[in-house]
């Protein structure tokens, strides 16, 4: 249920493979259910938006997979001292990227 106003991500799909668990006290993905229908959300209205949406915590265990649509508002906090949260995480588009749209990474 897109309204196709960024048609590139509304199509993605993110695997996100778990190296590391995560519980609930080692700052897990937080996701804002239903957030992806959205389509682009302009940052000054991302907290509004996301205040009105049910949350899910994401908890893992090693070896985990989840599959979720890349647009989907998520946040978490940094991991504790001495902990690790590691992912491997790979989105999928169903084609090429549009012309100047990358993905930056460090």
């Amino acid at each position: 249920m897109s309204n196709r106003r960024f048609p590139v991500i509304d199509e993605m799909l993110t695997v996100r493979i778990h190296i590391d668990p995560v519980d609930d006290e080692n700052a897990p993905l937080l996701v804002a259910l239903g957030s992806h229908r959205f389509g682009r959300i302009p940052a000054p209205a991302v907290e509004q938006i996301a205040q009105g949406l049910q949350k899910h915590v994401c908890l893992a265990d090693a070896g985990d997979v989840w599959f979720y649509r890349t647009p989907i508002l998520h946040a978490s906090n940094a991991a504790r001292p001495g902990r690790r949260r590691r992912v491997l995480q790979v989105d999928y588009a169903i084609g090429a990227l549009p012309s100047g749209l990358e993905w930056l990474g460090i």
